[in-house]
């Protein structure tokens, strides 16, 4: 038995990890490598105040304007607060971030969208790189951390799914792809760090894993899910058949970026008057609303007027991705698309990432801390990966002394079912949810859209349920499983939202409902109807 199981091994999981006792004897799950989820991706960096002329007061109004009415200001100013501690802990880890060229005792610090002040620590231009590798480099250091990669949990196992009063979790199922065989892991205390749904839509800035995992299993195991029709779309991925997950960081349009259209123009000032500062979801919906317009394929991101020396010292990795598909941003602009990027709802927690079951946390993006509300600040996420991190460690840490429940956890059950020869099943059934969802639910979003889109996935979570119990589990199984039931409780929250904020617009209530202001989606799994 673990004391401590961690499904997920990006900022968030690999932060609790690390700030547990070494007494504490922990597994870190990994679909993958280590290295291979989103924190890896992340260019931008992490927002905190950390310069004399800013202040904690600026960064909570800030987050609570881009959230549009519905951040939970007691969530937002908890983690703001604790946002310097937490860039003070990444550089004691060794975190190379980006120093002021004339003085590099002071960090440098970027803007990006939705920000008043230069407040983002970032290590160039692939700060969720240089974080990641940092913090795996010090678990790897860690005796009292079973290090499971290429693992992918299947479901959480609770005390009331095995008939006992309580909801407490107590481990859970696990596939170990190597061996393709499932294995039981019980642990005292079970933290969820899956991250984000992005996956669920056909064009996404996330890898292949952002399947929805933790919050899926959350929701099977009784927790409540908040905010899912809040999906953020980045406004900017490079325009190529074979860029796949190519973002242009957030800070190209801070450090001077402009958005044109094919001839030329800027479009951006006729929707905001912040322009190509704006937030992420008037950007990402000016993009749309021109392409619709227009017919366009991709609209373009011009930052040839900087220096080139400025663009290659402060963007080496999007220069160098954009020259690998023919593009040289500094001589020209360069061909962006929207891409679903952040999921801004998730599994609801408290201050210290403890979910509606016992023993169960869930922190970083698969969580709804209360943090973003409608729309995520940039550069915000990473800082709540830390943050929570830390807090689910401090409340683990207090519990440590209680005893165990000890209850017989029976082993995966295989004896009725057979290997399928139908893959194909899976493969449709995956690349149709995307493009439904893509095309109902997306950016712009109308009631019959997602009456549609409810209709089909019903049906599908039948299908698809009753494939998962004829035959043997896999990994693609499970994550289609999983990103099926998302993709139901992101259209049942649009559903419930009449109005239009934040990420969330519909064309048949355009306005925002002051009755709304405040009032997250909750959906319940203890009381809300679901297909299966």
């Amino acid at each position: 038995m673990y004391d401590v199981l961690i499904i997920g091994s990006g900022a968030a999981g690999l932060t609790l990890a690390l700030s547990l006792p070494h007494t504490c004897k922990i597994a870190v799950l990994s679909k993958d490598v280590l290295t291979e989820g989103s924190t890896v991706y992340a260019q931008g960096g992490i927002s905190a105040v950390l310069d004399a002329t800013d202040s904690v007061a600026s960064h909570i109004e800030d987050t609570l304007n881009a959230g549009a009415g519905l951040c939970d200001e007691a969530a937002v100013r908890f983690t703001v607060e604790n946002g310097a501690s937490s860039i003070k802990w990444l550089l004691e880890a060794g975190v190379p971030f980006t120093r002021e060229e004339n003085d590099t005792n002071r960090l440098h610090l970027t803007r990006e969208g939705g920000h008043s002040h230069r407040r983002v620590a970032h290590a160039a231009d692939a700060s969720g790189a240089a974080i990641e590798h940092t913090l795996v480099g010090q678990v790897r250091q860690c005796n009292n951390i079973t290090l499971l990669e290429h693992h992918i949990a299947v479901d959480l196992i609770t005390s009331r799914k095995l008939g006992h009063r309580s909801n407490r979790c107590i481990g859970a199922y696990v596939l170990n792809r190597k061996v393709k065989r499932i294995q039981t892991l019980q642990a005292r205390f079970t933290v969820l760090a899956t991250g984000g749904a992005s996956k669920v839509y056909l064009y996404t800035s996330n890898p292949d894993g952002a399947s929805g995992d933790g919050i899926a299993m959350a929701w099977r195991a009784g927790c409540r899910v908040a905010n899912m029709e809040f999906m953020q779309f980045h406004p900017t991925c490079l325009y190529h058949p074979h860029a796949k997950s190519s973002l242009i960081t957030e800070a190209v349009r801070g450090e001077g970026g402009r958005l044109l259209l094919p001839d030329g123009s800027r479009f951006m000032p006729r929707f905001d008057p912040r322009a190509e500062l704006a937030p992420r979801d008037i950007v990402a919906r000016a993009i749309d609303h021109e392409m619709k317009r227009l017919g366009l394929d991709c609209v373009y991101l011009d930052i040839s007027h900087k220096p080139r020396d400025f663009i290659l010292s402060h963007f080496p990795n999007v220069y160098a991705t954009c020259e690998k598909f023919g593009y040289d941003m500094s001589k020209e602009p360069v061909p962006v698309v929207p891409a679903a990027h952040y999921t801004c709802g998730g599994v609801m927690v408290d201050h210290n990432g403890q979910t509606d079951v016992d023993a169960l946390y869930c922190i970083g993006e698969a969580s709804y801390t209360g943090l973003h509300g409608a729309n995520r600040l940039a550069s915000n996420s990473l800082l709540e990966c830390l943050v929570y991190g830390k807090s689910a460690a401090q409340n683990i840490m207090q519990r440590l002394q209680e005893p165990a429940l000890d209850l017989p956890i029976p082993n995966w059950d295989e004896s009725r079912v057979t290997d399928s020869d139908e893959r194909v099943v899976i493969t449709h059934n995956w690349d149709e949810i995307r493009r439904f969802m893509w095309d109902y639910v997306g950016i712009v979003r109308t009631t019959k859209r997602l009456q549609r889109a409810r209709n089909r996935i019903e049906l599908l979570l039948h299908e698809i349920d009753e494939y998962y119990a004829n035959f043997r589990v896999t990994s693609d199984l499970i994550e289609l499983r999983n990103l099926a039931l998302v993709a139901w409780l992101i259209i049942r929250s649009a559903i419930n939202r009449p109005e239009s904020r934040g990420l969330h617009y519909t064309l048949d209530f355009p306005k925002t409902n002051a009755k709304l202001e405040g009032i997250p989606t909750i959906l319940d799994p203890m009381t809300t109807y679901h297909a299966h």
